[in-house]
C-alpha cells in the first residue's frame, strides 16, 4: 500500500497545526501591534480606516503623564512584591527541604495552592480582608492599638486600604507576594534537591555549621535557578494586571495609585478606543522589560560568563 505522505514531508505536515496556530495567535498580533503603533485606527470602521501618523503615537505616549504615573506604580509594586518573594522563598525552601522530612510535600502543596487559585477568588478574599469597616486587617489593628506602646504607632481609626492613594500599592503588592511566594518556594526546593549531598557531608566533616552550609554551599549552587526565578519575577512584575485590575475595579484606584502600565494600555485600547496609542505603550513596555531582563542577566553573570 502506498503511504499517504512521503517520509520527508511527514514532519512538516505533523508540525503544521502548531505553526498555523502560532502564526495566527502568536506572530500576527505582534506584527499587527507593531503596525498599529504608527496608525490611528477605528476598529468599528474596518481596516480601511487606518491612517498612518508616523511617530505621533509614540510621541504622545512619551508626553502622557498617565503613562509615567502607571509606569512608576508598576515599578513600585514589582519591586515591593518581587524582592520579598525571593528573600523569603530561599530560607523557607531550605527549611522545608532540610527539616520537614515526610511533611515536605504537604508543605510545598500548601504554599503552591495560592498560585493555582483563581485570581478573581483571591481578589475577592483580599477585598474582604482589607474592607474598611468589616475587614479583619482593620479589626486586628484596632485590637493591637489598645496595647501599650503600640497605640502610639498604630492608627486610631480604620484605614481605607483600597480607597486611599497611600494604601493601594502596598495592598496590591501584598496580594502578589502572597500568591507567587509558593511558586518560588517550589523552584528553590527542586533546585536544592539536585545539590549533591556529598558537598554537605564533606562540609560537616570539616566542622561547618548549618548556616555555613547554607551560605557557602546552598546559595552558590542556587545561582542558576535564582537567575531563572528573578527573571520570571521581573517580567511578571512589569506585566502586572489581574490583581490591581480587580482590586481597584478596573479604574486604577484613587488618583490612579493602583494603575499599572498594562492596565492603562488596556483602558487606552478598550475604554478610550485608541488602539494606536495602546500599541505604542505596549512596545514601550516591551523595551523596558527587555532592558530589565538584560540587566538581570548581567547581575547574575559570573566573571567566567556563566550564569
Amino acid at each position: 500500500m502506498k503511504p499517504l505522505l512521503k517520509p520527508a514531508a511527514a514532519p512538516y505536515v505533523l508540525i503544521s497545526p502548531f505553526l498555523l496556530l502560532f502564526l495566527v495567535f502568536g506572530l500576527f498580533p505582534i506584527v499587527f501591534s507593531f503596525v498599529l503603533m504608527f496608525h490611528v485606527w477605528d476598529p468599528v470602521k474596518g481596516l480601511n480606516s487606518m491612517e498612518f501618523v508616523g511617530l505621533e503615537n509614540l510621541q504622545f505616549a512619551m508626553e502622557d503623564p498617565l503613562v509615567w504615573t502607571s509606569l512608576g506604580n508598576t515599578l513600585w509594586m514589582a519591586l515591593a512584591s518581587g524582592l520579598p518573594q525571593h528573600l523569603v522563598a530561599i530560607p523557607l525552601a531550605y527549611l522545608i527541604n532540610e527539616k520537614l522530612g515526610r511533611w515536605r510535600n504537604a508543605a510545598m502543596g500548601a504554599y503552591f495552592l495560592p498560585y493555582i487559585t483563581s485570581t478573581v477568588a483571591i481578589a475577592i478574599m483580599f477585598s474582604t480582608l482589607f474592607s474598611t469597616d468589616y475587614g479583619m486587617v482593620n479589626a486586628a489593628l484596632s485590637e493591637l492599638a489598645q496595647w501599650p506602646l503600640l497605640n502610639a504607632v498604630l492608627p486610631d481609626k480604620n484605614i481605607d486600604w483600597l480607597g486611599s492613594p497611600e494604601a493601594v500599592k502596598p495592598v496590591v503588592s501584598a496580594v502578589v507576594f502572597w500568591r507567587y511566594l509558593g511558586f518560588n518556594v517550589i523552584l528553590y526546593v527542586a533546585a536544592m534537591q539536585s545539590i549533591p549531598r556529598e558537598l554537605y557531608e564533606a562540609a560537616r566533616m570539616d566542622g561547618a555549621k548549618s548556616w555555613q552550609q547554607f551560605w557557602f554551599i546552598t546559595l552558590p549552587q542556587l545561582k542558576p535557578i535564582m537567575f531563572f526565578g528573578v527573571t520570571l519575577t521581573v517580567i511578571g512584575g512589569l506585566q502586572l494586571f489581574e490583581e490591581p485590575f480587580i482590586l481597584t475595579g478596573g479604574k486604577g484606584g484613587p488618583e490612579y495609585a493602583g494603575m499599572t502600565t498594562a492596565m492603562y494600555m488596556y483602558r487606552t485600547a478598550f475604554d478610550f478606543n485608541d488602539f494606536g496609542l495602546a500599541s505604542a505603550i505596549s512596545w514601550m513596555l516591551f523595551v523596558i522589560i527587555l532592558v530589565m531582563t538584560v540587566l538581570t542577566n548581567k547581575a547574575f553573570k559570573s566573571k567566567e560568563g556563566q550564569t
